[in-house]
């Protein structure tokens, strides 16, 4: 087994000793992990404070860089683990959920939470990818 760290270019700096992904090479299959991601651009600016509908689209786009820094697509995520800081926002997660993972049919779980790690963020998603 072999792990590799996925570190896109244009995402914000990570806050602490982690990676936006983890790539492990199994031999005949691959396994990618991906940090939680929050809406933050690259220069740390919270994008769309309160606005459900545009962080979850901005997230699904760094998680897609994440993916393709892995020679993955949206088609190989096999799990989702969201949190939601009001789940008076989830019909809008859900379109926009819908609209990248529409296909994947992947494992998920949505969890309402106080807070995230950044003010002004309200959606966080995390995924697992198989390949």
């Amino acid at each position: 087994m072999t792990k590799r760290l996925i570190f896109p270019t244009g995402f914000a700096p990570p806050r602490g000793a982690y990676s936006p992904g983890v790539l492990l090479d199994l031999g005949s299959s691959q396994l990618l992990f991906a940090t939680g991601q929050l809406a933050v651009d690259p220069a740390g600016n919270i994008i769309a404070p309160g606005d459900a509908t545009v962080q979850s689209d901005y997230v699904f786009r760094l998680i897609a860089g994440i993916l393709e820094g892995a020679g993955m697509g949206f088609e190989h995520v096999v799990r989702t683990q969201t949190y939601l800081t009001n789940m008076d926002d989830f019909p809008r997660f859900c379109v926009v959920r819908d609209r990248y993972l529409g296909v994947a049919r992947a494992a998920s779980t949505l969890l309402e939470v106080k807070g995230l790690a950044r003010p002004g963020c309200c959606v966080e998603i995390e995924i697992t990818a198989a390949k």
